[in-house]
């Protein structure tokens, strides 16, 4: 553990003007703050954040980072508070201390929860000021350093999957290539550990059995390139574990047959000395196609930049080789924190870390954890392409990204009104895949909203955030106009008119928080309309049946020995009037089928017993069943309340209303409806089909 002098001397050795009384300060105050409290390992719990700093320390970074870093468990672990940090420390360092802090206290029902909510806070402080994310991912680096003294495995692989899933992504994301290679490196010794030693062991051997052969390749590279005029620092390793696996996985080849396990860095003065070197490197060796990666011209979207191209060298072997300027190398081992140095200082996420200002966007549109999760993931991992507008901005996306992706990654308005788009001046579809370097101009109309089959082919987090915003604020607004046409029903059959007041007493009686939460109950059916007259008018209803819905008229069944329970089938939803057919189930009732049921064919083909069946009919009682309809209407507003309205008129009732399919022609509905018999039933559909406003009905 780094001593109190050690530390500070570290960062006054690369900011001599760094506030030495606030680091020591902030030392004490954690020591006596943690006190003996221990870690996993037996070691002293304030240990922890000491190393935590000292991480942060081989990143320049600023003094109240590094007290941030000192402090961040204090608030959490122990008995230190916020105003006692805000007074110590000053607005800043507790502010920063505040966002790091792990969020371990939250109750949630599931783990879904509990993560997209850790997630939901931990992005809104990171977006607030980046060096919140710089301590965490150092916290989480130490932790993965120790978690081999974790007893409980499950517990260490919920961490490393955690790791896996949410960490390592989000250094590679501000390019700090060696926080997430080691994160790998050690979730994975977790995740799969006889793969990692496997590996492990593969890698020894060919480091043993092949001699000191990478510092010959970076001997001769070196050499090669001095030749030819270029000053170059080589230098040459093994790929690590996790990167090898994965390629393995994903080729689904065996070790041996993976030839590119060793990767060189070239680093020269210049920009033009990377293309000069990149030139007598595939000069002196042929490349291997498809492996050249130009991102000096293009950066990744977290600024990296270099030249990457793979080789064939000596004995077939393929290697690997990144060139770039010392000024890049810097970048590419630190990312963001490389502009965090302690001169530049610079707080908030510029624009070249918009990707974090879209992930606090979703944040806002997401409709549950699950799609927070997965939105997130999508922003925060996916290989990138680039994309042009108009005017020559550069627009990064997903590979498989559409022209509605480039639109929601524009601006969330553009995407939202998006009915065509361009592509190298070219009228294309929505769902077209854009390539490497395509002009995309989205064509709008402020008329447009967006469609439900957008979500078969957008594949960013933020336009499937934004198009499912959208949906279920339309398919609310859609229930609630149908909820208020079958309410307005529901009033014209009581026996008097309502007072002013009766709506509000209404909302209280049924425990509803207002007018619209009733409208959608009415709409979805998860409310009766003899409950909304109760609540309404009480006693208009003849009896308070609470909230379950209308009962249907008693049905008795010719054919079935009095008492015997019977059912009529979900599958075909027989109605008086319907030849049937009786079922025997073992250890069940009778179910009642309509003899053209596909069920029963499908029993009948594979050689049900006859003594099965129960020759049955329709008895003396039997008034009134539910009959199940598929109603096709046009996407125009007004249609299902056109189709609410024939029901009602036809003295049906309606049961259950599901939304089955929808796209930016038709609405496909399965409405469940009470009637009295096959006659109002067919009179019923013949109504509905003769509508303008609908396409087609079908019984299901």
């Amino acid at each position: 553990m780094l001593r109190q002098y050690e530390l500070v001397d570290r960062v006054l050795d690369y900011d001599p003007e760094a506030d030495e009384a606030l680091l020591n300060r902030a030392y004490v105050f954690s020591m006596q703050a943690h006190g003996s409290q221990k870690r996993a390992s037996g070691d002293p719990y304030f240990s922890h954040p000491i190393e935590v700093a000292g991480i942060l320390t081989d990143l320049r970074l600023d003094d109240e980072t590094i007290a941030t870093a000192i402090l961040h468990d204090t608030i959490e672990d122990t008995v230190a508070t916020p105003e006692e940090i805000t007074r110590l420390f000053g607005g800043n360092v507790a502010r920063l201390v505040d966002g790091v802090t792990k969020l371990s206290k939250i109750e949630a029902q599931t783990e879904n929860e509990r993560a997209a909510e850790n997630l939901r806070k931990f992005l809104l402080a990171m977006s607030d000021d980046i060096r919140v994310l710089l301590v965490k991912l150092a916290d989480r680096l130490h932790n993965m350093r120790t978690l081999h003294h974790i007893a409980k495995p499950e517990k260490r692989r919920r961490i490393a999957k955690e790791t896996m899933d949410i960490y390592a992504p989000l250094a590679e994301r501000i390019g700090m290539y060696e926080f997430m290679k080691e994160m790998q490196t050690l979730a994975f010794e977790q995740l799969e550990p006889e793969a990692y030693e496997s590996i492990s062991k593969r890698l020894e051997q060919l480091k043993t059995g092949g001699g000191d052969r990478i510092a010959k390749i970076a001997s001769g590279l070196k050499l090669l390139l001095g030749r030819a005029g270029v000053e170059a620092e080589v230098t040459g390793r093994e790929k690590h574990p996790y990167s090898i696996w994965r390629k393995m996985s994903e080729r689904h080849i065996s070790f041996e047959q993976l030839s590119d396990v060793m990767a060189f860095r070239a680093i020269v003065p210049t920009v033009e000395d990377c293309y000069r070197t990149l030139g007598i490197i595939h000069r002196r060796w042929p490349m291997v196609p498809g492996r050249f990666k130009d991102y000096i011209s293009t950066p990744k979207r977290n600024g990296y930049r270099s030249l990457h191209t793979s080789v064939i060298h000596a004995d077939n072997a393929r290697i690997e080789i990144q060139i770039r300027t010392a000024d890049m190398h810097a970048e590419a081992e630190f990312g963001l924190a490389a502009h965090w140095a302690y001169k530049e200082k610079k707080v908030r996420a510029d624009s070249q870390h918009s990707w974090i200002a879209d992930l606090v966007e979703i944040l806002d549109t997401a409709g549950s954890p699950e799609e927070l999760l997965e939105h997130t993931r999508m922003a925060m991992y996916q290989d990138r392409i680039f994309a042009f507008t108009p005017k020559g901005e550069l627009i990064q996306l997903p590979k498989g990204a559409t022209p509605i992706d480039f639109a929601y990654a524009v601006h969330t308005d553009l995407g939202d009104q998006a009915v065509g788009a361009k592509i190298n001046g070219r009228v294309v579809p929505l769902s077209t895949v854009i390539e490497n370097g395509d002009q995309v101009q989205v064509l709008r109309s402020k008329g447009q909203v967006p469609q439900p089959g957008w979500l078969n082919f957008a594949i960013t987090g933020k336009a499937l955030a934004g198009i499912r915003r959208h949906l279920r604020n339309r398919e609310r607004d859609e229930l609630i106009a149908l909820g208020r046409k079958l309410y307005d029903d529901i009033v014209r059959r009581l026996p008097a008119q309502l007072g002013g007041d009766a709506l509000d007493h209404a909302l209280s009686r049924l425990n509803l928080g207002d007018e619209a939460a009733l409208m959608t109950a009415i709409a979805r059916r998860t409310i009766s309309d003899h409950a909304v007259m109760e609540a309404l008018m009480p006693g208009s209803a003849g009896a308070d049946v609470g909230l379950l819905a209308p009962q249907s008229t008693a049905i008795s069944i010719k054919g079935l020995t009095p008492g015997v329970a019977f059912d009529l089938a979900e599958c075909c939803h027989p109605v008086p009037g319907d030849r049937i057919v009786g079922l025997r189930r073992p250890d069940a009732g009778i179910e009642v089928h309509a003899i053209d049921c596909p069920v029963l064919a499908e029993l009948a083909e594979r050689g049900t017993d006859e003594t099965d069946w129960v020759d049955v009919d329709w008895g003396d009682k039997s008034d009134g069943a539910v009959a199940r309809i598929a109603v096709q209407v046009k996407n125009e507003p007004g249609a299902l309340g056109i189709v609410s309205t024939i029901i009602g008129a036809h003295r049906a009732n309606i049961i259950a209303l599901r939304l089955d399919t929808r796209d930016s022609m038709f609405h496909t509905n399965v409405i469940d409806v009470e009637v009295h018999d096959i006659h109002q039933l067919m009179r019923l559909i013949a109504a509905l089909r003769a509508a303008d406003a609908v396409n087609s009905v079908e019984r299901v």
